[in-house]
């Protein structure tokens, strides 16, 4: 039997702030020695108090802002009363009934709209690490020793405990596994446009937990279960996948659905159950004592005419004015969205050319540098283990380099040896393209005399080979060019193949 699947999913993502959510304690996500941005506060000693972050309220009211949502005049942090090893006060400061953000709206490339319920802040929890994480490493640098003596231990970083969280809860109107994808994809890009999170997953900043019903009947839920334990976007698709089956084979064996917390396993590529699923009542939420009511309204910064007069171009409206101005589409599009610093670049490279696109067709030579920033430049990058924003090629640098090319004074494989050279260079007149071209002679010679001196002397030194293509065999031709060329090449001289074709041609015709 077929049945529809209703999807939601709750996302967390780590606010790239200086400090901790409610103390002055540093948050930096790349720090390796553990348990040293801690203090009394963000560790839960008795009589501490917490002071909100101002940064990170902020930050989260911009998103509210970029998804066109109700922005709260008042809002609150609760307490969310549980026990886990990686929560040094056996609770979490969180928020509950009055978020920052509510009734949002987020749009997918394929054109849906998914509706945001809320989003509020909170406190990140410590690290766990086991002995299935790589405890030969991870904890003889916890404990300084080696690994053996510690088989079995659960130890604990707290240098994530207190780093402000930021959830995402959206409403159930997803059908497929691969449009939850999307929206985590689309949201991670917002995050990284907007600066308010790296978001990146495989560092566990962002987490993505699913909710996923399946029934026979339109407008009917079935009962819901969370899958918890994402770590990736394929992962996303995969997890709710499996689970929308897993569920259908349920119902169709006459089995019921439970509800339940269930985690993916990322190896065996399946769910398995953790726990039965949690009802609020079970955190016990009750107002945090030791915060005050944010009467937001009082901080002109948090004014939402403010927020959106300071937004920035959105991943949408990019791949709307991309495609407009400059006819990029599809997978290439693609490329420039999900990496601002390269679409950035391109713009730059393209402002190079104001003059010469007042003759020139524009789609010819956009497609030129398309090409070649989408293959060839992010090839050699990807090679190098150097990306787009800490190269030394310039957009200026790039833009000569796409000019002779395009004016045919380099051939393309001139251009991508010169380019290959301009990335190994270490910066300044090192990257000139031009100077690269006439010191490894790639500039193509258009001045035919020179060029017919180096067809002379080829076809006289290889005689037998010019015998045969006057005979009739044209594999002696593209011989005779190799040969021009390598000799044009010898001679520092760069050489149009197709010049030289010409030329070799109308010798025997003269």
């Amino acid at each position: 039997m077929a049945y529809i699947p209703t999807i939601g999913l709750e996302i967390h993502a780590e606010l790239k702030t200086f400090s901790k959510m409610f103390c002055s304690c540093k948050n930096d996500p790349d720090e390796k020695k553990p348990n040293v941005n801690i203090c009394q506060i963000c560790l839960g000693h008795p009589g501490t108090l917490p002071v909100i972050n101002k940064e990170a309220v902020l930050k989260v009211l911009r998103l509210g802002a970029a998804l066109d949502a109700k922005l709260a005049d008042e809002s609150r942090f609760d307490r969310k009363n549980y026990y886990y090893p990686d929560l040094p006060k056996g609770y979490q400061i969180s928020q509950y009934q009055y978020p920052l953000v509510k009734r949002g709206v987020l749009e997918i490339p394929t054109g849906s709209k998914i509706r945001i319920t809320r989003v509020h802040l909170e406190e990140d929890a410590a690290r766990l690490i086991h002995e299935s994480q790589n405890i030969k490493h991870e904890t003889a640098v916890l404990k300084n020793v080696s690994s053996p003596a510690f088989r079995g231990s659960s130890l604990i970083d707290y240098n994530r405990a207190g780093v402000p969280l930021m959830e995402l809860v959206t409403e159930p109107d997803l059908s497929t596994a691969k449009n939850a994808r999307e929206f985590a994809e689309e949201l991670q890009l917002i995050l990284k446009y907007l600066g308010i999170s790296d978001a990146d997953m495989e560092k566990g900043q962002m987490r993505v937990e699913a909710n996923v019903s399946v029934s026979p009947e339109l407008n009917i839920l079935g009962t819901k279960v969370e899958v918890k334990n994402i770590n990736s976007f394929r992962a996303v698709e995969k997890a709710i996948d499996f689970e929308i089956k897993r569920q259908s084979e349920l119902l169709d064996g006459g089995e019921k659905v439970k509800q339940e917390t269930r985690g993916w396993d990322d190896v065996q590529n399946i769910t398995r159950s953790q726990r039965s699923k949690e009802e609020a009542h079970d955190y016990r939420y009750f107002p945090e004592p030791d915060l005050p009511p944010l009467d937001l309204r009082e901080i002109p910064e948090f004014n939402l005419g403010e927020l959106k007069s300071g937004l920035p171009e959105l991943p949408g409206q990019k791949r709307i004015r991309l495609k407009k101005e400059y006819g990029i589409a599809g997978s290439k599009l693609e490329i420039f969205i999900q990496d601002k610093s390269l679409s950035e670049f391109f713009e730059a490279v393209v402002s190079e050319f104001e003059e010469l696109l007042k003759t020139e067709p524009k789609e010819k030579l956009i497609g030129l540098v398309v090409n070649y920033m989408t293959s060839d430049l992010l090839g050699l990058l990807k090679e190098k283990g150097e990306t787009i924003a800490k190269t030394e090629v310039t957009p200026e640098n790039f833009a000569e380099l796409m000019g002779m090319l395009y004016k045919e004074e380099l051939s393309s494989r001139g251009a991508k040896d010169i380019l290959k050279q301009m990335i190994e260079a270490p910066g300044g007149e090192a990257n000139d393209p031009h100077k690269i071209a006439e010191r490894e002679g790639f500039m193509q010679i258009m001045d035919e005399g020179a060029l017919k001196d180096i067809v002379e002397n080829v076809l006289a030194a290889n005689e037998k080979a010019a015998a045969d293509y006057k005979n009739g065999k044209e594999v002696s031709l593209q011989f005779l060019i190799g040969q021009a060329m390598r000799e044009a090449k010898r001679c520092k001289i760069g050489a149009n193949p197709q010049i030289l074709s010409e030329i070799i041609k109308a010798s025997f015709n003269s």
